[in-house]
Formats: C-alpha cells, sequence, structure tokens
C-alpha cells in the first residue's frame, strides 16, 4: 500500500490536483484523506473529502460528471497528489465551468477567461 503522509497538522488532508491526463489541463483542486485516497485507488475514479460538507465527496455521484483516475502522481514529500483523470462529462467545476481555473489576473484586476 502506498503510503502519503497524511500529517495531523493539516488535519490529515492533503492537496489533490485533478488534471486531464491528455491535455494536461488543470480542471481542480481538492483534498484527500487516507479514506478517500484508498477509495479511489479501490474503484478508479477520484474520491474527496468535502471540507465544507464534512464528508466523503465521490466527484460526479450527484452530477453524473466522474472522474475516471488514469495514473496518480505523488510530490517529493509525498503530501500533494495529481490525479490524471479522464473526465466524464465536460464540467469539473461546481460554477458548471470545465475547470475550476478560469480566472486570471491582469494588470492587477480579475478577468474570466473566455472558453
Amino acid at each position: 500500500m502506498v503510503a502519503l503522509s497524511f500529517s495531523k497538522g493539516s488535519n490529515g488532508l492533503i492537496p489533490a490536483i485533478a488534471q486531464d491526463y491528455q491535455t494536461g489541463e488543470i480542471l481542480m483542486l481538492a483534498y484527500i484523506n487516507e479514506e478517500s485516497f484508498n477509495l479511489t485507488l479501490e474503484t478508479g475514479y477520484a474520491t474527496y473529502w468535502s471540507r465544507s460538507r464534512n464528508e466523503l465527496w465521490k466527484k460526479g455521484d450527484t452530477s453524473g460528471n466522474l472522474q475516471v483516475v488514469k495514473e496518480i502522481l505523488v510530490d517529493c514529500d509525498k503530501d500533494a497528489v495529481i490525479f490524471k483523470i479522464d473526465q466524464l462529462g465536460d464540467v469539473a467545476c461546481h460554477t458548471g465551468k470545465r475547470s475550476c481555473f478560469y480566472r486570471k489576473i491582469e494588470n492587477e484586476n480579475l478577468i474570466d477567461i473566455n472558453e
């Protein structure tokens, strides 16, 4: 079993970046705990920990926009991961956008990026 550093200093959570495995596009950032990580490994579907609801969250259970995990990258300290995923349905963000990263800073202003 893979031993990640789910340290107590971060409430047992580590960041998980969801990245389109074909295009490299960053779709979202969420958090995982040991239980959600193990479920992701077991099922092949990205499962996160919802900090707002304080519960496990299988991405797409309610929206249908599931994330099939194709590969998992682990950083050097083993306290962050990248889920390289196949996004089923074209929406990863709860706002209805493909990516949660749909804004940029330009000339000290926050603007939406045209999709």
